[in-house]
């Protein structure tokens, strides 16, 4: 044979399933901190394990507040979870929440903001092991509107914290003197100043930035930027001045910023942290002096978060051609989001690469897949939205052209999240997509690789249904011979579904011990290069959570005969130099493998002869039968054994 004979391989394929679990969450993938991005982001610093470092308390709108205990030292921080410290606080208690020792019994307390006004949770506990149960109507008197924003210091310099209120629909930041002592707090309703108005929804925060002695004031808002006003004043007698040009720069392409200053380096200057309204946290390290801050963006402690800012609908497919996979994603603002891997195949990292779709902006809720359609060896997009329309944008190489005529009369409601699939094995791409009212409609491409036709089948997924707003995303998850799919729906949960004897049937305890965002969009994709497909799933956050597959595939060297004759996937696909084409043969019988071009002629012949059963593999270099390099393009792979014949279309690059 030739230096393109076949390179035989009989191998064992033993699939062992975990029988306690099929997946393992590992989110690092999509969020190497390990702190999560919330909507509404509100971090917080307290001592709270008195260790003499600062730890973290993160509030969101997505629940009660997490803790982060600072696992580094004074000068060098590291955040990983911590004991769930604040089980005890109720969703509508707390969307922010500040530490302070109300009672001085050396140990901090918990005051929270939220929807029912400001609460008070006492550590019952020890300096080292918070404990924190309710105090009901502490701050019952002040007749708050809801979400209140406290902080406290003291301001008249009388040995117990008073207390600065940031408000939610006024803007205001009123300020309460405390009449009590340092061991019983009591602010009394209708005694509070009102010191400024910033607009809406006031984020104050007390620090004193200038090492002076007294407390300066630092504010974020509904708006971009910060408010700061320094007291020039003493502690006992605040006199303040504007002087936000201190952070001019910071905060200025995030909005809903919620700031706080501390101390993260020990070098006694105050550093900045501040939540944003998508979500991920923004660290700012102090490196100028007390008087003149100079502000440095650290982005190693809570950076590498990959969040699209809200309603993620993650895609996965090489879009730059280099041999791993990349990540397209719609959003709820209707734009398309893509992130390069620069990592590889088996260990990916992501770097935001947003500018190629910018032309792409649709109704909210946008939705995307990927797919040659038009055989050119470019990936064109097809993108759904709220509306429920499908949109064709052909990619020419350097941009992306709508097609208003290609999806004309296709409208499934609402809320349209499109997949491409060659779900009948011709060579071409159809169409699935998941719909508002929880059902999926199918598309078959009844044209050709050039031309596509799209009618409607409405057989497939006949009475599949998961409710509202399916996802779905298809693929032999446990290694079974069986086409599975995933669907995701709106109430935080992701369904099961194997195909079985032309049915879907359903595996309901498949994914119950996982608990998803908020319209959970799946995609099933090996991410991890072990050869089985994991699952990453968005959310209405935004962000991405990543589960590893955990199949177990083990390879011997006994012969197995396949079930059924199989064209496998080819890789590398777009290649360059050379492409492995891999397939597997259920008995032994003639088989030819050829190469063809778009139009039919032949290219080369591979295989043309008696094969064994089993798993085979060959390498095509490009070469036609004359041995010259066949030009940049799309081919066909035709697969022949037995009157039967499969298609699969390889691109090569030059």
């Amino acid at each position: 044979m030739s230096s393109l004979s076949i390179k035989l391989l009989l191998i064992t394929i033993s699939v062992v399933i975990c029988q306690a679990q099929m997946w393992q969450q590992n989110d690092q993938i999509f969020n190497p901190s390990g702190v999560p991005s919330l909507p509404f982001s509100q971090p917080r610093f307290a001592d709270l394990d008195n260790d003499q470092d600062m730890d973290m308390i993160l509030g969101s709108i997505s629940g009660p507040p997490l803790y982060f205990e600072n696992t580094g030292s004074l000068t060098s921080p590291h955040f990983q979870p911590g004991d769930n410290l604040f089980a005890s606080v109720q969703e509508l208690d707390c969307e922010i929440g500040v530490c302070v020792d109300l009672d001085a019994d050396s140990d901090l307390d918990f005051v929270s903001g939220g929807y029912r006004g400001l609460q008070l949770y006492e550590n019952t506990g020890t300096s080292i092991a918070a404990v924190f149960e309710k105090v009901d109507g502490f701050f019952d008197e002040l007749s708050l509107d809801p979400n209140p924003v406290p902080h406290f210091s003291d301001m008249d310099n009388d040995g117990d914290v008073d207390m600065v209120l940031g408000l939610s629909e006024s803007g205001a930041i009123n300020y309460y003197q405390n009449y009590g002592t340092p061991e019983i707090a009591i602010f009394i309703g209708g005694t509070q100043e009102s010191w400024f108005d910033v607009g809406l929804y006031a984020y104050p925060w007390f620090s004193d930035m200038d090492a002076d002695g007294d407390s300066d004031l630092l504010v974020g808002r509904d708006g971009y930027g910060f408010y700061y006003y320094q007291n020039v004043g003493t502690n006992a007698a605040w006199t303040w001045m504007q002087a936000s040009s201190q952070f001019s720069g910071l905060g200025g392409s995030t909005y809903w910023n919620s700031p706080c200053l501390v101390d993260l380096t020990g070098d006694g200057k105050q550093d900045l942290v501040h939540g944003t309204a998508s979500g991920p946290l923004k660290y700012y390290r102090n490196t100028g002096s007390l008087t003149s801050a100079s502000w440095s963006e650290v982005t190693s402690l809570f950076g590498g978060v990959i969040d699209v800012g809200g309603a993620s609908n993650p895609v996965f497919i090489d879009f730059d051609h280099d041999g791993d996979l990349d990540l397209l994603s719609g959003s709820q603002s209707g734009d398309i989001k893509y992130y390069s891997n620069t990592g590889n195949a088996s260990g990916p990292a992501w770097s935001a690469d947003h500018s190629r779709f910018s032309s792409i902006d649709h109704s909210i809720y946008s939705a995307v897949t990927a797919g040659d359609l038009d055989a050119d060896g470019e990936y064109d997009l097809v993108v759904g939205d709220l509306s429920g329309n499908l949109y064709y944008y052909r990619n020419t190489g350097t941009s992306f052209v709508l097609d208003p005529s290609e999806f004309t009369g296709i409208n499934v409601g609402g809320w349209s999240s499109p997949r491409l699939y060659d779900m009948d094995q011709d060579a071409d791409l159809d169409l699935c997509v998941g719909r508002e009212d929880g059902q999926i409609s199918y598309y078959e491409n009844t044209g050709t690789i050039l031309d596509a036709v799209w009618s409607e089948n409405t057989n497939l997924f006949s009475g599949l249904d998961v409710g509202t707003n399916a996802v779905l995303s298809l693929g032999d998850i446990n290694l079974d011979g069986n086409l599975d799919m995933l669907v995701g729906k709106s109430f935080r949960a992701v369904e099961y579904f194997s195909h079985e004897n032309g049915v879907w049937v359903e595996y309901p305890d498949s994914l119950s011990g996982f608990t998803f965002g908020q319209n959970a969009t799946p995609a099933l994709v090996d991410l991890n290069g072990d050869g089985d497909l994991d699952l990453t799933v968005g959310n209405y956050d935004g962000t991405f959570n990543y589960f590893e597959n955990l199949n177990i595939v083990s390879i011997g060297t006994e012969n197995v005969h396949p079930n059924t004759t199989t064209l496998q996937a080819a890789y590398p696909n777009p290649f360059n130099p050379s492409v492995t084409i891999r397939y597997e043969l259920n008995e032994a019988m003639h088989t030819t493998i050829t190469i063809y071009d778009l139009k039919g002629a032949r290219i080369k012949t591979l295989v043309d002869e008696s094969q064994a059963f089993g798993t085979h593999e060959l390498e095509w270099t490009g070469l036609n039968g004359q041995g010259m390099q066949v030009e940049a393009g799309v081919y066909l792979v035709v697969l022949e054994k037995g009157g039967i014949s499969q298609t699969q279309k390889i691109t090569y690059l030059k």
